[in-house]
């Protein structure tokens, strides 16, 4: 049981490191050296193509200038000043929708924290429930007094706690209409004022039917001009282009090669580069380096004219799919929007993503292997996550020294040091679960692209729903039940069956710390240790020494990522549960909370100006998820507290809450209806 103490040490240990990877992040941002790694982006657009250069040896590798050492935090404010419509344009809408998500929690949490240290904390902390249940045999620390567990069965105080659910549940609604409403505003007018892309006047048609008279191409073509005459215009049939693939990227290799051996030559005419032609260039017969990928470069020319030829003429290469274009967006909404054939398996209509965001590997798979996949995965991820609760009960044991010596007697004398056991309770279980969930989020994107998706903002979007299901039920629900076995398993043992509820109502809410140690570790460190890009400042200055030959692997041996929606925002909606379930039963979790949420915006904005790129535009169409995941954060919140009141037997004042889960579905119910259209369908009235 993590004490105030424990909670201290923890807190020491991760504002350090934070503070640490800040002002590492500080100092390296401004050397030359580094400045691929932290303003990619930049470079990306063509806007930036040099690093800082002062004058004087070393310029080009170390920032000379000592006054900006003494400005070296204004990257903040810097990060603040780029106003949203400019943002939008700089980065997209995915990106200024994505940062809304922090602002959402601001705006939620920072009230209801306020309020609860006013009102309820006061109340919690002045009762002595918990030193009257001393005799369960139940472990607690002073930071549990925070907590509603405190209060002694059927306290009149437990209406505060009614009326702070209430309030909870109006404020966190109201916030959430007027966010869902600006964005869907938002979405609509960047469609209609953007500029005119294919993308908006096409339409992915799948499951082409096959026919012996006609070829798919003549299939297309005949369908589309007898159904939609007046607005057809063309159509692109889908092939499988493989080997048109490897060959230009090995050409690109080449080519790149044959620029080193250019160069080369350049800066030393008088002697011709040498390459050998044996095992990785090291042994075998000597060549002409700039000959020999010329020529190269010049067959693999060829043959990528000879398989573009043959993808033109031929149809053997061609799938069951294509992407039709309108002449108007009327006309490819209509046809989006609407089933093409009494058989709903053919000709299946969908609005084309934009090219970056097509994957393409899935676009000609049939429609009964679609079923079969997704039933595959569906089968795979319940035993992925149920065989997953072996390692999140490890990490809860952690929590628990008793446990751990128990286990291993002979680390008691060092378990039992002071700071060594502050550690081991207030830092390692919150470690120990992130390294848990580092290779999950790749898991899930390979289930989601098996299942057949066809684009990658529907791929990241189905990879989010599953890692935020997999965090509800393993890292919440699981920590709290196997965390309460551990820390009450003498309690269990030693009590009637009637007495366990109340054991678990009061441990329960004890929970708080482990999220405290968590929140801290991810919320805190984690987000610091983002800004600073360690693994690509590392990677990029390997390649640099050792793989690159030209500006063209310069440019490419810097990764700027993205923002990672399949990752990043079931992370954020973690703490949007924690901050709704916690705020009427512990609301010690709050503050820490606030500082994920404003320590993350910063970060995050900072990253969206400078490093990020984004690999496609949705429009924010990734909302909708957003604000049913908050919903339903909310709704278990409510269930909870329920039930918790239940075990305290406040009679009197749970009932009450049972009307606040129905007025919360019937919120989310009016808010699908009202928004939701805007982010799934096309209006025709502005087409």
């Amino acid at each position: 049981m993590a004490t105030i103490n424990d909670i201290g040490v923890a807190a020491a240990i991760n504002i350090v490191t934070a503070l640490a990877f800040l002002l590492a992040f500080a100092i390296f941002r401004i050397q030359p050296v580094n400045d691929r790694v932290y303003f990619p982006k930049w470079y990306l657009k063509g806007l930036r193509s040099s690093s800082i250069q002062t004058g004087g040896f070393g310029s080009k590798f170390i920032n000379l200038d000592f006054r900006s050492y003494i400005r070296f935090l204004n990257w903040m404010p810097e990060a603040l000043k780029m106003p949203e419509p400019e943002l939008v344009d700089h980065a997209g809408l995915d990106s200024v929708v994505y940062l809304r998500i922090y602002l959402l929690g601001l705006k939620i949490f920072f009230p209801i924290a306020c309020v609860a240290f006013t009102a309820m904390v006061p109340v919690n902390w002045t009762n002595k429930g918990l030193d009257r249940l001393r005799h369960y045999n139940i472990s607690f620390s002073d930071i549990d007094k925070l907590s509603l567990s405190n209060i002694p069965n059927g306290s009149p105080r437990f209406w505060v706690h009614l009326c702070m659910a209430y309030a909870i549940t109006f404020w966190t609604c109201f916030i959430l209409k007027r966010e869902y409403q600006n964005i869907a505003l938002m979405r609509l007018q960047f469609l209609a004022n953007d500029q005119r892309r294919p993308n908006q006047f096409t339409v992915l048609v799948r499951n082409i039917p096959s026919d012996p008279h006609e070829s798919i191409c003549e299939l297309v073509e005949h369908f589309f001009k007898v159904n939609h005459p007046d607005h057809y215009l063309t159509f692109q049939a889908v092939h499988d282009a493989t080997k048109l693939s490897e060959l230009v990227l090995t050409r690109k290799q080449m080519q790149n090669l044959l620029d080193y051996n250019i160069n080369k030559h350049m800066r030393n005419q008088s002697n011709r580069p040498v390459i050998k032609m044996g095992f990785l260039g090291c042994c075998g017969e000597e060549a002409d380096g700039i000959k020999y990928y010329t020529s190269v470069v010049e067959g693999l020319t060829r043959e990528i004219s000879e398989e573009k030829q043959r993808l033109r003429t031929g149809t053997k290469s061609i799938v069951p799919a294509a992407f039709v274009s309108f002449k108007t967006r009327w006309g490819a909404a209509v046809c989006a929007q609407t089933q093409q054939t009494r058989n709903p398996t053919e000709w299946v209509t969908e609005w084309a993503a934009e090219p970056r965001d097509i994957y393409y590997d899935n676009l000609a798979l049939p429609y009964v292997d679609l079923k079969i996949r997704r039933l595959i995965v569906g089968v795979a991820y319940f035993f992925l996550t149920f065989f997953f609760m072996i390692p999140i009960a490890f990490v809860q044991s952690l929590a628990n020294i008793e446990g751990i010596e128990k286990a291993f007697p002979f680390l008691k004398p060092l378990i039992e040091v002071k700071f060594l056991k502050s550690i081991i309770q207030g830092f390692l279980p919150g470690i120990a679960l992130k390294i848990f969930l580092l290779f999950l989020p790749r898991i899930l994107m390979q289930m989601s692209k098996f299942e057949g998706f066809v684009s990658t903002s529907s791929l990241e979007r189905r990879a989010a729903t599953r890692f935020y299901m997999f965090q509800f039920i393993n890292v919440f629900l699981g920590s709290i039940v196997t965390g309460t076995a551990f820390q009450q398993l003498n309690s269990f043992l030693n009590q009637s069956a009637n007495d366990i509820p109340k054991t678990i109502g009061v441990s329960i809410p004890m929970k708080a710390t482990f999220f405290i140690t968590y929140i801290m570790v991810d919320g805190w460190a984690g987000v610091a240790g983002e800004i600073l890009r360690l693994k690509p400042l590392i990677i990029y200055h390997l390649k640099n020494s050792f793989l690159v030959r030209t500006e063209k692997d310069r440019e490419e041996a810097t990764d700027p990522g993205t923002i990672g929606f399949n990752t990043g925002e079931p992370q954020i909606q973690l703490y949007f549960l924690l901050g709704l379930v916690y705020a009427a039963v512990s609301p010690i979790l709050l503050p820490f909370i606030l500082v994920f949420f404003g320590l993350a915006f910063v970060v995050y904005r900072h990253q969206v100006i400078n490093v990020y790129n984004q690999k496609y535009e949705s429009a924010g169409k990734f909302w909708p998820d957003v604000h049913r995941r908050v919903v339903t954060a909310l709704v278990v919140s409510q269930l909870l507290l329920m039930g918790l009141l239940s075990t305290k037997h406040a009679s009197k004042s749970t009932p009450l809450l049972l009307v606040l889960p129905l007025l919360t579905i019937g919120f989310h119910k009016h808010c699908k209806n009202r928004y939701q259209p805007a982010f799934v369908t096309y209006p025709l009235q502005v087409s």
